[in-house]
């Protein structure tokens, strides 16, 4: 049975082998498995090095301090304990996010308005989606009536985990700063800015502190880690009220005895895709123009971002005209080809892209994606097995939306 061609890179990318080596080494001398890094005895004491020296990879990797890594099981709970942690340390104050955020930040903060009284404000995008500065200024200052809620947080990913565009995050802290007119932390009316840079760490440039950031979320399966380690980056000054109980081992912001391996496998993916960004970031810029090129030279497929626009050179996003993107993905399946609609993390509910919405699209076509996202294992193979596949996978996918289509129209 033939390979199968992996372009979901996006959604979780394979465990290096390095990284994996390093794992079962780790493993096998129990590292992690039998001594808590909180114990006082000889085997914790040994085991809390092993991980102050992986925290200390991470830092430097990101160019941050040691201290500003609060470890986690993810992207997702990094950007929930942000979200809840501000709703929490200011009451009835105002979280400010862009609409085509990840769910992990625009649930937690839907969550933070529902159940903490927090209020909650979305930003605008253009057509790209990229988050359009006067609607930063607007909503820490708007008009109407009475005093307005203090904001307690500004929410904006570095780079879409759908479409793939970047945003220009340097620009956007700073329309928070002259918005506010409030630039030192730890002063009166501050506004913390919070970056989801799990889709750019790796594929873009990241600069917490040259942007002036004060908290940003990063998972580590999208870099060749395995699942459920991650990393919260953030300020001392910032003020984040913990979200649960329990021993407070990473800063009092989160509980729970640390996972030593993971962390160390985290430490050397952060590590390897920061040193590899450039070089793969070159390669895969050839075989996303090959995908785009090939995709759209069939009838009714489009690039979803205009082209000029700021991405990462691993996700290629295209609509289609008339498609049912369910058909679609199953056929490219059978075809031995992994690919997605938008992202993986809405357990399985299908549905029009809220981010595609956010950016000016009819129901029709953000029903009608395919997100194409690569990696350090993608081949010109596994492109050119794609756009070989796609044409009749498009054609079924058409035919689906026929019926789909006509029965509703008899519906109604």
């Amino acid at each position: 049975m033939p390979a199968r061609a992996y372009l979901d890179h996006a959604a979780s990318s394979p465990i290096r082998p390095q990284v994996a080596e390093q794992m079962a080494q780790d493993l096998s001398e129990g590292l992690g498995g039998w001594a808590n890094p909180s114990s006082q005895h000889a085997s914790g004491r040994r085991v809390a090095g092993l991980l102050a020296q992986a925290r200390a990879r991470i830092a430097r990797a990101l160019g941050v301090d040691a201290h500003e890594v609060v470890l986690t099981s993810g992207g997702t709970e990094a950007s929930a304990l942000v979200i809840a942690g501000r709703a929490r340390a200011v009451p009835g104050g105002r979280l400010v996010v862009s609409p085509i955020e990840h769910p992990a930040v625009l649930d937690s903060a839907r969550a933070a308005a529902e159940q903490l009284g927090a209020g909650l404000s979305l930003l605008e995008v253009d057509g790209a989606g990229r988050v359009v500065l006067g609607s930063v200024a607007a909503a820490l200052a708007p008009s109407g009536r009475g005093p307005a809620a203090p904001v307690s947080l500004v929410s904006v990913m570095a780079a879409n985990n759908e479409t793939g565009v970047v945003q220009d995050m340097a620009a956007v802290v700073d329309q928070v700063r002259r918005t506010t007119g409030i630039e030192r932390p730890g002063r009166p009316g501050y506004v913390p800015v919070h970056c989801d840079a799990v889709a750019a760490l790796g594929k873009a440039p990241v600069d917490f502190h040259g942007w002036g950031l004060d908290a940003m979320s990063l998972s580590g399966h999208k870099l060749g880690a395995p699942v459920g380690v991650g990393a919260l980056v953030v300020r001392r000054d910032v003020d984040l009220r913990p979200v649960t109980g329990g021993g407070g081992q990473e800063r009092g912001i989160r509980s729970g005895t640390q996972d030593v391996v993971g962390a160390r496998a985290l430490a050397l993916a952060v590590e390897l895709a920061v040193a590899e960004r450039e070089e793969q970031g070159t390669r895969l810029a050839v075989l996303r123009h090959r995908l785009l090129e090939g995709a759209r030279a069939l009838p009714g497929a489009h690039a979803t971002l205009p082209d000029g626009t700021a991405h990462v050179a691993s996700t290629a996003h295209l609509w289609f005209e008339g498609a049912d993107s369910e058909a679609l993905l199953m056929a490219l399946d059978l075809a031995g080809i992994d690919a997605s609609a938008g992202s993986a993390c809405h357990a399985g509910v299908h549905g029009p892209s809220h981010v595609l919405l956010a950016m000016g699209f009819e129901e029709g076509p953000a029903r009608s994606t395919l997100r194409c996202s690569l990696g350090p294992t993608t081949s010109t193979d596994d492109v050119e097995r794609l756009l070989t596949a796609l044409p009749a996978a498009l054609e079924g996918a058409r035919r689906a939306w026929g019926v789909t289509h006509k029965a509703a129209g008899a519906r109604s």
